[in-house]
Order: C-alpha cells, then sequence, then structure tokens
C-alpha cells in the first residue's frame, strides 16, 4: 500500500492544481499579505534623516543588529514601520508557553481549558505583546533621540509618534500572520520571517562576491560557503523528513455477524518535533537585550553601566559566548517546545479509548512512559541536529572573520518554512480530489436511482 506522501506526490499535477479554486484563493491572499508586508518595510517612521541614521546604523551593523535586520526583511536599516517585525510578538509567545508551565491557572487553562483555554493564552499573548512592542518602541525612541542629527525634531512628540508607530506596526504584523494562518498557506508568522530573509538573501549573496572580489574574502572562503549550504540544505530535508514509526495495533471485535478490528497502522514521531521554533526563540531572545544598545552611546552611560558595551561586543556572530548562549538556548527550546505541543500521556489515553496498543507494552501509564522514552531520546537526537546546523556556520563566520550572516538559522527556517508550505498545498489539494471523489460518487448513486 502506497504511503500518505506517494499518495500527495502521485496526486500532485497541474490538471488538479488548476481545478482547486479554494486554494487558488489561499495562495492569492498569502502572496497578497506578504507584498504588503514587504511595502511596510520601505516606509520609514517619520521625523528622521535617512541618511544620518543609515551612517549610524553601519557602525552597529556588523553583529547582531545585521542578524536582526536579516530578519525583519531590511526594515531596521530603513527604521521602517515594521522595524520591530514579529519579535515581540515571539517574546510574548516564548514567556506565555514558559508561564504556562509553571503557573497554576495558566497551566490549568493549557491541559484541561481546551479551545477556550487556548484563546484565552492567546489573548494574553497580544496583551503582553503590545506591553514589550511599547517597551521596545520607548528604548528605540530614545535611542534615536540621543544620537547626532538622527532625529528631526527631538521631543515628546517624536517619542510619543515613534512608539505608536512601531507597536502598531507589530500588531499589524502579528493580525496579519493570524489571518495568513486561517486564512492562506501555511503558519503566517513563519512566512513573515521567511519572507524577509528571501527579501535580503540577493543582497547578501552579492555582498559575499564583493567581499571576494576586492579581497575581504578569499574565494576558498566563498566556495566553502557555497559548499557548506548545499550540505546544509540536504542534511536539513533529511532530518526534517526522518521520523520514528511506533507500531500500533488494534485487537479484532466481532459486532453481529462481522469482525471488525485487527488493522495495524503507525503512530509517526519527528525527530525533530519542535521545528523551527527552538532557533527563532532563541535568536529573539538575544535580540531583545541589545536592540537598544545598539544604537546607545557608551559616554552616555553611567560609571556602573561601562561593562554593557563589552558584554554586547560578545554577543555578536562568531563570538564565543553567543555561540554559548545560542546553542543552550535552542537546546533548551527543543524540550520545551517538544514538551508543549506532544503529550505522551494524551496520546496514550486516546490509544486506549480507540481500542490500540503498542505490542510489548501495556495500555495506559506504561505507554505513555514508553512515548516518553522514545520522545526524549529523539529530541536528544534534534536538539544535537539543530544546534549543529545554527553553530557550524556562526563558527565559520568566527575563524575566517568575515562578516556574513546568512547562516544556519536562516537556511532551517527558509527550507523548514518551504517544506511545511508545499505540505500544506498538497493537503490543501488532496482535500479537494477528494471532495470531488465524492461528489461525482453521490451523482453516479442518483443516476442509478
Amino acid at each position: 500500500m502506497a504511503s500518505a506522501a506517494e499518495q500527495l506526490a502521485a496526486n500532485m499535477n497541474f490538471q488538479a492544481f488548476s481545478k482547486a479554486t479554494e486554494l487558488h484563493k489561499r495562495i492569492w491572499f498569502t502572496l497578497g499579505a506578504m507584498i504588503v508586508y514587504r511595502l511596510g518595510c520601505f516606509i520609514p517612521i517619520p521625523g528622521i534623516d535617512i541618511n544620518a541614521f543609515a551612517q549610524a546604523f553601519q557602525g552597529q551593523a556588523g553583529g547582531i543588529l545585521g542578524m536582526f535586520n536579516m530578519f525583519s526583511g531590511g526594515a531596521v536599516e530603513r527604521m521602517a514601520v515594521f522595524a520591530l517585525n514579529v519579535m515581540p510578538y515571539i517574546s510574548a509567545s516564548i514567556i506565555v508557553q514558559l508561564m504556562g508551565s509553571v503557573y497554576p491557572p495558566w497551566e490549568k487553562l493549557r491541559k484541561e481549558g481546551g479551545e477556550a483555554g487556548r484563546k484565552q493564552l492567546n489573548q494574553y499573548t497580544r496583551y503582553l505583546t503590545v506591553i514589550l512592542a511599547v517597551f521596545q518602541s520607548i528604548g528605540i525612541a530614545a535611542s534615536l533621540q540621543a544620537g547626532q542629527g538622527i532625529v528631526d525634531n527631538p521631543g515628546p512628540f517624536f517619542v510619543v509618534s515613534t512608539v505608536v508607530i512601531l507597536t502598531g506596526g507589530t500588531m499589524f504584523l502579528m493580525w496579519l500572520g493570524e489571518q495568513v494562518t486561517s486564512r492562506g498557506v501555511g503558519n503566517g508568522v513563519s512566512l513573515i520571517i521567511f519572507a524577509g530573509i528571501v527579501a535580503v538573501l540577493p543582497r547578501y549573496v552579492m555582498q559575499a562576491f564583493e567581499l571576494t572580489r576586492t579581497g575581504g574574502m578569499s574565494g576558498a572562503v566563498l566556495l566553502l560557503i557555497v559548499a557548506l549550504a548545499v550540505l546544509v540544505t540536504v542534511f536539513i530535508v533529511f532530518m526534517e523528513r526522518s521520523q520514528r514509526r511506533l507500531l500500533v495495533q488494534y485487537p479484532k471485535r466481532q459486532q453481529g455477524n462481522r469482525m471488525f478490528g485487527g488493522d495495524t497502522s503507525f503512530l509517526p514521531l519527528k525527530v525533530n518535533t519542535a521545528g523551527v521554533i527552538p532557533p527563532i526563540f532563541a535568536s529573539s531572545l538575544l535580540l531583545l537585550p541589545t536592540t537598544v544598545m545598539g544604537f546607545a552611546s557608551t559616554a552616555d552611560l553611567p560609571s556602573w553601566a561601562q561593562w554593557l558595551p563589552g558584554l554586547v561586543g560578545q554577543l555578536q556572530n562568531g563570538q564565543p559566548l553567543f555561540m554559548l548562549l545560542y546553542g543552550l538556548l535552542i537546546i533548551f527550546f527543543c524540550f520545551f517546545y517538544t514538551s508543549v505541543v506532544f503529550n505522551p500521556e494524551d496520546t496514550a489515553e486516546n490509544l486506549r479509548k480507540y481500542g490500540g496498543f503498542l505490542p510489548g507494552i501495556r495500555p495506559g501509564k506504561r505507554t505513555a512512559e514508553y512515548l516518553d522514552f522514545v520522545l526524549t531520546r529523539l529530541t536528544v537526537i534534534g536538539a544535537a541536529y539543530i544546534t549543529l546546523v545554527c553553530l557550524l556556520p556562526e563558527a565559520l563566520i568566527g575563524f575566517a572573520n568575515v562578516q556574513f550572516y546568512l547562516g544556519g538559522t536562516s537556511i532551517l527556517i527558509v527550507v523548514s518554512v518551504t517544506m511545511d508550505t508545499v505540505t500544506q498545498i498538497q493537503s490543501h489539494l488532496l482535500a479537494h480530489q477528494y471532495e470531488g471523489l465524492i461528489k461525482k460518487s453521490k451523482l453516479r448513486g442518483m443516476g442509478r436511482r
């Protein structure tokens, strides 16, 4: 019997795609949303001198701000209305999910609240997004005013207008991402980050060639980067498709004169259950404290805070402290997010309700313990894989001493989001074909009558 992937591939043809009108609407809606997002990345906030800001940004673009600028699709270097991107929303999601594991009322909402509980936690995430965006916007506005000649008319009005515009831009992107998730194709927030990376990809590629031409980077290093990108892409595709398939059996049961059950199926457990969430969360936490410090003047800092610029200097791409914290955060979020999205006890209970069992494992508590054991071992492999993919290019940057921001995190996000989006398109297409077959069978039944 053909697998689900083979069935999807067999049903993926142009004729079937041309008839899926609902899928066309979803794709056009997604493309339209991405165009709106990209337009907002080119509209600067009012009241700043773009040229003066560009010079100030160039002086601070050699590290983690460059990575932040890549995630935002170049909106940071233009100080556009979408400069904060969806990072406050991601940070708020981290906090709410962490609190949902340690704060009893929220933990009860997450585990027992069902759909209503999930909506309530999502509402808390939105409120917290506003708070984080306001604080980050205030810090950015204050940093812009501290810069020499960046703000045309410094004062309270500029601060208020900047806070309103940047916070409004983040909330609009959050809403746009939710609309894409429900009315488009793919995960909206992931697609927004994906679109930002893809938009600046040609520039960073050209930057690498320009560095090679001017002697800033050797040709051997460029070839090594290209080869590494290809190998990492192949490795990501292989690992994202890898899964542990647990055999599930269903006992036979008799109803009247008929015998039901006795079938076998598989419970697929992905090696990387957390997906691209761990590196995104880790990047968000590392970007949060350095977003404002990148534009702060060292001379204006009090004496007790003079050590902050040195710490920020260590949180740059290729630095040992950055790689250490980045790797530890990725590993932590791999285990944490896997525990959020997959509950072994619920899965074991559902198997027991439907009469399924794992061969050699008693239903109920024993099954849950075995699932947790297998999932933990898979998460160890998945965490090691993501950490390796994200840190190997960072180590190359530190070794070769080149300012090249297209690292493993970017490749992981681009490849994973592309695969997930294509899978959703195939799922919509297959659902459309099934609906067509059902309609045809009904029409044939009516014709026979």
